[in-house]
């Protein structure tokens, strides 16, 4: 059975040796608002690119070397997977325009030494401007990007935010699906943070799920009907949400209404239609919650992904759950390991 991750995460391969790409990275983190960016040296000698918000508490961990193309095969190699999506991971929430050139270039080198295996998304600053257009139809038209990736929020500003919306109607004009990556930390994050865990990975899913519920409740979809949404740590478990947050009429008179009772047609059609899922490292979750969230929202609606090299092992360990512990048919079996990433991203596979 063909498998594609559409969650393998890119850096420049020289991004520790290109002072150039290095800074654009660093200085790029505003630390006026409490984005600390620093490289260290490990006990191994490699470097490692860290992002703390606030000081003193880590939540992005880069480390050289990770990132090769050469890294990215074997580990497919070893687990299985035959075909890799690759995209940013967080810090294309801050990235200036020539750093993204930088990006995207080396990122389509990568695609061309991959022998047909890996394919790329467009990393642009999502504002809008002609110059922004520009490098986004450079990556799809001359370099070969097959869908573009985007933050959870920019800023204070998630993507249902109106100063997005020039770049999202340029991206559904060409046609191809965004990948919305998670960032650190939601916008307001005082509670979580002493806590590691609480941190590092509920902290993403709090912002994934506030990040597409504005989606679905702002109309946005209503406006650009042809964007397709694929976020990713599964949409911050958006299955256990969508029936509780799908808008339903009370059977009979109420003395208040204090939920709106309006739009749950149009919030199935848009889960139907505009929003896809990322299965991020799917053995994390659990065999139950797997098989529940493709059970809720349809096979048809989540991707494999793995988040490599996040773990090296989360690769391996993420084809053998799906292959061998979900409970599912080989027909949404293989919708989830690669017919929805060939169907959405129209993969030459």
């Amino acid at each position: 059975m063909t498998v594609v991750d559409i969650n393998i995460h890119h850096l420049p391969e020289d991004l520790f040796s290109n002072e150039k790409t290095l800074y654009g990275f660093l200085h790029s983190a505003p630390r006026g608002f409490g984005e600390i960016a620093s490289v260290h040296t490990m006990e191994s000698g490699k470097r490692q690119l860290v992002l703390e918000k606030p000081k003193g508490y880590p939540n992005l961990n880069y480390v050289e070397g990770d990132y090769s193309a050469e890294s990215k095969l074997a580990a497919m190699d070893e687990a299985g997977v035959d075909y890799g999506i690759m995209r940013v991971p967080v810090w294309q929430e801050w990235l200036g325009l020539e750093t993204c050139k930088a990006v995207n270039d080396n990122a389509a080198e990568i695609v061309k030494r991959s022998n047909g295996r890996l394919f790329t998304t467009a990393c642009v600053p999502p504002w809008g401007g002609k110059e922004n257009i520009y490098e986004l139809e450079r990556c799809v038209g001359d370099l070969g990007a097959v869908g573009v990736q985007v933050a959870c929020h920019y800023g204070q500003l998630y993507l249902d935010d109106e100063v997005f919306e020039p770049y999202l109607k340029v991206i559904e004009k060409l046609d191809i699906p965004v990948i919305v990556h998670h960032t650190p930390l939601p916008v307001d994050y005082s509670s979580i943070v002493d806590y590691t865990n609480l941190r590092r990975e509920f902290g993403r899913i709090i912002d994934q799920g506030t990040a597409v519920g504005r989606e679905l409740f702002s109309g946005m979809f209503d406006r650009m009907p042809g964007l397709r949404f694929i976020h990713t740590m599964l949409g911050g478990n958006w299955f256990a949400n969508t029936e509780l947050l799908t808008p339903k009429a009370p059977p009979k008179k109420e003395a208040m209404n204090r939920l709106d009772p309006t739009g749950g047609d149009k919030i199935k059609q848009y889960l139907e239609n505009n929003i896809f899922f990322d299965l991020t490292h799917p053995h994390s979750w659990g065999k139950h919650q797997v098989e529940a969230a493709l059970k809720v929202n349809g096979a048809d609606h989540y991707l494999f992904g793995s988040s490599f090299p996040v773990f090296y092992s989360w690769m391996g360990q993420g084809v053998e759950f799906v292959k061998n512990e979900l409970e599912i048919s080989d027909e949404d079996r293989e919708l989830v390991f690669s017919g929805n990433a060939k169907r959405l991203f129209n993969l030459p596979i």
